[in-house]
């Protein structure tokens, strides 16, 4: 059976269908997030590890049966003899990875999110994170990035990570942060895991004078009224919201975050004491568990208060499977589903 399509359908049926929209099909269940007309970059995580793989030989690229869905067979045509594909097993997968960085390799290991934090735990903690192992676990469909219910939605995987000891987590907005975190986590010494977007990539941060770096928060854009703190793709959705907003004169500030562990806390600290805005955090993750719990804890350490703190982030629920506009509505995680929260909050 088609590793793609397991998850059962739960029902979410649309409301009316409005006249001026195309009518959704199945393929708005994939894995696509790049809005009509929209700039996008093919396979950059693929693109990447291959421009990586030119200088560091000891890159090798390890899946469970999802090359395609990861984009890491752009890495494997172009390097078969350092490809390795391990069939349906993911335990498997992340414990032969370890044997291969324990004689010296830096494995890029990908599955889906949802296999990797819920079925191989273990195994990463004991057979790599414990170990210290230089294996980097690159994950596709983080969050509510596809239709195809709760067994594929890892709405909990940064949860589920952030309490292990010792591994980094980041969570990219686009395909830029995508082909500059590649060489930043490969020159980092320890495992990592990143969430990971595939195929056609919206390209956004290339406006903003961006560049990754392992750790850092970058302040997009500023604004006195509201401070959004956001993580992975919500970080567009930020930046979209903010240009809605301006027709209200509203000025928001977007401070991206794209490491979740070890969490810029210095720069949180310092963006949510500047002013009295209304903070925000927007992640595309289980309100519990995710960056907003981790901002929050943040500055109740530091005894920071702000005025007003909230959370765009998905329910504490299985979520229903349909086309992803639907649900990214649903939830409140689209543009305007966003725009309209803030706007209530104010």
């Amino acid at each position: 059976m088609s590793r793609t399509k397991r998850a059962p359908w739960r029902g979410a049926t649309p409301g009316p269908q409005d006249p001026n929209k195309p009518r959704l099909t199945t393929s708005a269940m994939i894995a696509s997030l790049a809005g009509e007309g929209q700039r996008t970059s093919p396979a950059p995580f693929g693109r990447a590890l291959v421009e990586l793989g030119k200088t560091r030989p000891e890159i090798v690229g390890m899946t469970a049966d999802l090359a395609k869905y990861t984009d890491l067979h752009v890495f494997a045509q172009a390097y078969p003899d350092r490809f390795y594909q391990m069939g349906m097993a993911e335990q498997l997968l992340m414990l032969a990875a370890a044997g291969m960085a324990h004689e010296g390799f830096v494995p890029f290991v990908t599955t889906y999110a949802a296999f990797a934090s819920r079925r191989t735990f273990d195994f990463i903690s004991q057979g790599i994170a414990e170990e210290g192992l230089n294996v980097k676990v690159c994950c596709a469909l983080p969050g509510l990035t596809t239709g195809y219910g709760p067994s594929h939605q890892a709405t909990e995987d940064i949860a589920i990570f952030r309490g292990m000891p010792d591994l980094t987590i980041v969570d990219p907005c686009d395909a830029l942060d995508i082909e500059q975190a590649v060489p930043a986590i490969a020159a980092h010494d320890g495992p990592v895991y990143m969430r990971l977007q595939r195929g056609q990539v919206p390209l956004v941060l290339d406006k903003y004078d961006y560049s990754f770096e392992l750790g850092k928060a970058k302040l997009l854009r500023d604004g006195a009224d509201v401070l959004v703190i956001s993580s992975g793709f919500m970080t567009m959705r930020s930046l979209e919201v903010a240009k809605l907003l301006e027709a209200d004169r509203v000025k928001v500030a977007v401070l991206h975050v794209p490491t979740i562990k070890p969490l810029d806390e210095a720069a949180i600290l310092h963006e949510v004491g500047r002013s009295a805005r209304l903070t925000i955090v927007a992640e595309n993750h289980s309100v519990t568990g995710g960056l907003g719990e981790a901002v929050a804890g943040t500055l109740l350490r530091a005894g920071v208060v702000p005025p007003r703190f909230r959370q765009v982030a998905l329910p504490d629920a299985f979520l229903d499977a349909g086309a992803l506009p639907t649900l990214h509505d649903r939830y409140g995680i689209s543009a305007e589903a966003m725009a309209r929260s803030v706007k209530g909050w104010l």
